[in-house]
């Protein structure tokens, strides 16, 4: 028996931090460098605004939240604000998927002079 795929498994999983975000479930997305918590409050559904708890692991110098509809190559109406909650915690307000489709939750997360996209693709009827 080998060790290499015991060796690889240990440095990839040290290599994606340890992420926490309290209060519930919560959907996971992670990079290379960066792992994101979020859960969606009320869950989205097409015309009405709602908001995202999120946390991003290790605690960026940055970060925004927008969305796509990749086949339709347009975004959202609105523009969501980001506040920091501490701890790399932060909660986007003003989000609204204006149609039904596929819809690309996007986290741009800045660290050490790079910005980093990291999303997860959502299907609204």
């Amino acid at each position: 028996m080998t060790l290499a795929p015991l060796l690889f498994a240990w440095i990839a999983a040290a290599a994606v931090p340890a992420c926490d975000l309290p209060g519930g479930a919560a959907q996971r997305i992670e990079s290379r460098s960066h792992v994101v918590l979020y859960r969606a409050q009320p869950a989205p559904r097409v015309g009405e605004h709602f908001a995202i708890e999120f946390a991003v692991c290790p605690a960026p110098e940055g970060v925004r939240v927008d969305a796509t509809m990749p086949e339709h190559r347009h975004g959202m109406n609105y523009r969501p604000t980001v506040a920091p909650q501490g701890g790399g915690r932060y909660r986007a307000e003003g989000l609204m998927f204006h149609m039904a489709g596929r819809w690309e939750l996007v986290f741009e997360v800045r660290a050490g002079g790079t910005t980093e996209r990291i999303a997860h693709s959502l299907k609204l009827e």
